[in-house]
């Protein structure tokens, strides 16, 4: 698979991250699209063996996701703000921390934006709190799915 090709799946791996915080876009299944892609063009058994992983994940997240609440996230007062504060704290908590950071890297996301957009500890704190209990748990599920996918194809194509 040429470099074109390996920048074009990451940038449709990099869309459907994003697309997991945007209500209404197919974010995981852009990121099971673009694994199923570069399967389809590197025929090798590693490139398999990650579809067939990133396909059990989504799955296992699917289901989990049906056992929460279901997302309320507008009722609560989310804005888009708080959508990419919280992704962007995922993926640095993901990186800094190797797979586990991106959980409190999620809430330290929410926690850092609403502090600054309302200036206070514990406003800040029930903003938090109110957008796990409203569907932000849900949202959480399916961007860590989707952040050990990515990071699977990525290791894939680097190391495999």
């Amino acid at each position: 698979m040429g470099v074109w090709d390996l920048l074009m799946v990451g940038l449709v791996l990099l869309l459907g991250l994003c697309g997991v915080l945007v209500p209404g876009v197919p974010g995981s299944w852009l990121v099971w699209a673009a694994v199923l892609w570069w399967a389809l063009k590197d025929t090798q058994p590693l490139a398999w063996s990650v579809l067939v992983g990133a396909t059990l994940a989504l799955f296992v997240s699917q289901v989990v996701r049906w056992t929460l609440p279901p997302r309320r996230l507008r009722e609560s007062g989310a804005t888009p703000q708080m959508a990419v504060s919280a992704g962007l704290g995922a993926l640095l908590g993901f990186v800094l921390v190797p797979v586990v950071g991106a959980i409190p890297g999620f809430m330290a996301g929410i926690y850092v934006g609403e502090r600054l957009r309302l200036g206070r500890h514990a406003a800040a704190k029930a903003a938090v709190r109110t957008a796990m209990r409203s569907g932000g748990s849900s949202v959480l599920t399916e961007l860590f799915t989707c952040l050990l996918i990515a990071g699977a194809w990525l290791g894939a194509v680097i190391w495999g």
